[in-house]
């Protein structure tokens, strides 16, 4: 009963962690570079590349990634979580929220491109 309330808390912080990345993520330049499939989620919360990234997308992404990690470590203190544990279980449901068309990695390191179908994601994904 407590690992489920855990999960839970976990679960409702990392939704609401994803509000400032969002945010952060209306850049033109991102979107333009995750409908073109250069940019994708991965399971441990952050944005990996695809293929070869210019420099700017590059810089784009390392700067997402940053701010990302920033709340997950704010959520993770005020959980008693770990970063690690709250990375993850946002990148579950990043890729969750995927929509069709864009690049996420499947557990198994592979690049998958979202269809109508739910994504491939890790088991321990709640």
């Amino acid at each position: 009963m407590k690992m489920l309330l855990r999960s839970t808390i976990l679960t409702a912080l990392a939704l609401s962690s994803l509000v400032t990345p969002a945010l952060a993520q209306r850049d033109p330049a991102y979107q333009a570079a995750r409908a073109a499939g250069q940019v994708g989620e991965k399971p441990d919360g952050y944005l990996g590349f695809v293929a070869t990234p210019s420099d700017a997308v590059r810089s784009l992404v390392d700067d997402l990634n940053l701010r990302r990690r920033a709340v997950y470590s704010e959520r993770a203190r005020a959980a008693g979580s770990t970063v690690e544990q709250m990375a993850f279980t946002t990148g579950c449901n990043l890729i969750a929220q995927t929509v069709v068309g864009e690049k996420y990695m499947t557990p198994t390191g592979e690049w998958a491109t979202r269809t109508a179908a739910d994504p491939i994601r890790d088991s321990r994904c709640v």
